[in-house]
């Protein structure tokens, strides 16, 4: 493998973890535990890749409907499974999952792991073909991941901190499915190649961004006030 363009597909991730890691200063999580959420990502890109392959063999929709299966089902719904899933097997229970800061922290490096092995593909295999196939993905696909793994994180999270056993189900719930609509439309509006859908991408970006970042801002406010309250005692 051409080193550059190694270089080039995982540049994005190592910055995005690392935006990741040390803004979670008041309660910075194991290094160990870190990376092995980042790898166990990494691993998930296989069976993900086999299911995406069986499901776009029983996709009989043409046009519109066949994207619109593409996005949701064989992409967003299959991706974001298995990322939720690394999160749930390795780190829910885990005692080191003690802030809600940490469901969203985890939640990116597992959606981090899967990103950097698929862009190394992506840009492997479509470099000589399209040379700007890097930057593109490292500003628009790459942190599209990490969008949609704080909004997962910031569910299972209220999930794991909550003792009503429906409203835990129900963001159980929703740290799957929202940000599988998320992922959905994401690449639907690429795979449509609807004019009037690619006008609003950039807007659409931009929401994911506004949103998730307030959803970070939230969580690490209540690190830091929780962090402050134990110095104190």
């Amino acid at each position: 493998m051409d080193a550059r363009l190694l270089i080039i597909s995982i540049v994005p991730s190592i910055i995005l973890a690392l935006w990741i890691y040390f803004h979670d200063k008041y309660d910075r999580e194991p290094l160990g535990l870190v990376i092995k959420t980042f790898f166990y990502g990494t691993l998930i890109i296989f069976p993900t890749l086999y299911i995406e392959k069986f499901l776009l063999s029983l996709n009989v929709f043409n046009g519109l409907f066949g994207s619109i299966y593409t996005a949701f089902i064989v992409a967003g719904l299959t991706e974001e499974f298995f990322k939720r899933l690394i999160v749930l097997k390795t780190i829910y229970h885990h005692e080191e999952f003690n802030e809600r800061l940490d469901g969203i922290a985890y939640s990116v490096y597992a959606a981090l792991g899967f990103a950097t092995i698929e862009n190394i593909m992506y840009v492997t295999n479509n470099y000589f073909a399209n040379p700007l196939v890097g930057l593109y993905r490292g500003i628009f696909s790459v942190p599209a991941h990490i969008l949609f793994a704080i909004t997962m994180g910031y569910y299972l999270s209220l999930a794991k901190f909550c003792g009503n056993v429906y409203d835990k189900k129900r963001y159980l719930s929703k740290s799957l499915w929202i940000p599988v609509i998320f992922h959905g439309i994401f690449n639907f509006i690429l795979l449509s190649k609807i004019s009037i859908l690619m006008v609003i991408f950039i807007p659409f970006v931009i929401y994911l961004w506004i949103i998730n970042i307030r959803k970070l801002k939230e969580y690490t406010k209540e690190s830091k006030m929780e962090h402050m309250n134990y110095k104190n005692k």
